[in-house]
């Protein structure tokens, strides 16, 4: 049986990372991109980082509280990014 404590200081990167999933998600249904492979890539995604946090897990415990900010900017950055790109603006042209 699997020790939930163990991941509790990822649980906020686990809930905001869902929601990145989504708004990416949504950019590439925007940009007409084939369904199949969006959900193909999301798939292997989420299965990249099943696999990297059950296993990372035990060695970045003790830096949890350091993953969990640049994770919590790197969410809200590319957050901000998307919907500026849905409003039509172009930040790097």
């Amino acid at each position: 049986m699997v020790d939930l404590k163990a991941y509790a200081p990822f649980s906020g990167l686990l809930i905001f990372g869902n929601i990145e999933n989504l708004i990416l998600a949504s950019q590439g249904a925007v940009a007409h991109v084939d369904p199949y492979t969006l959900g193909g890539l999301s798939l292997v995604a989420v299965i990249f980082w099943l696999l990297l946090g059950t296993y990372g897990t035990k060695v970045a415990i003790k830096y949890a509280d350091y993953i969990e900010i640049f994770g919590g900017v790197a969410i809200i950055i590319l957050g901000v990014q998307s919907m500026i790109e849905a409003m039509g603006v172009t930040l790097f042209p």
